[in-house]
């Protein structure tokens, strides 16, 4: 399997975010639910020196809550689904940067919250690990530029201005989510 990683910064700055197939070990995410399918817990060190530790279903693709630690030093704690960071999680990089959110197939897909090292923040809508949607960039002095970073995004750019308090409100309340499930 392969990863195809690049840095948080390309992230706003138009680039590609992680998408995650492959395995690793840290903190495991506990969840009071067990995902249907798993079938055991376990751990696993690849070739590459990728761990992950956590559910596995019958075809032996991670699936359920686990860990994952790339060599790099990206790690990743939450569900996963046929092998694929899928569901709720939490993904930091080994510069600083964070994203706390949902995942789909591997990508940051839905809502969440994403934080550069240098302190910049967007939280609001993902699609296919892109900034894709509503939602809200505030700077490390926490201002949120002039005129406001708020509205549609379209690959990583604002194209259109909105004030979208409720999808900033559900982005935050996600990634509460994904910490939380993440630390219990």
């Amino acid at each position: 399997m392969s990863s195809a990683l690049a840095s948080e910064a390309d992230l706003l700055g138009g680039g590609v975010s992680p998408r995650i197939d492959r395995g690793d070990l840290g903190g495991i995410c506990r969840s009071r639910n067990v995902l249907p399918g798993v079938v055991k817990t376990g751990a696993y060190r690849y070739e590459d020196g990728t761990r992950y530790v956590g559910d596995w279903n019958q075809r032996g693709q991670k699936h359920g809550m686990g860990h994952l630690s790339l060599p790099d030093g990206t790690r990743y704690d939450g569900a996963f689904q046929n092998g694929l960071c899928g569901g709720l999680g939490v993904m930091c990089f080994p510069d600083g940067a964070k994203y706390e959110g949902e995942f789909m197939q591997g990508w940051f897909h839905g809502h969440g919250v994403f934080w550069r090292s240098d302190g910049m923040k967007f939280e609001g809508e993902f699609r296919g690990g892109r900034i894709w949607g509503l939602g809200l960039v505030t700077f490390s002095d926490n201002s949120h530029g002039f005129p406001r970073n708020e509205g549609f995004f379209q690959d990583c750019r604002l194209v259109r201005k909105k004030r979208c308090p409720d999808v900033v409100q559900r982005a935050q309340k996600v990634a509460l989510m994904a910490r939380a499930q993440c630390s219990s």
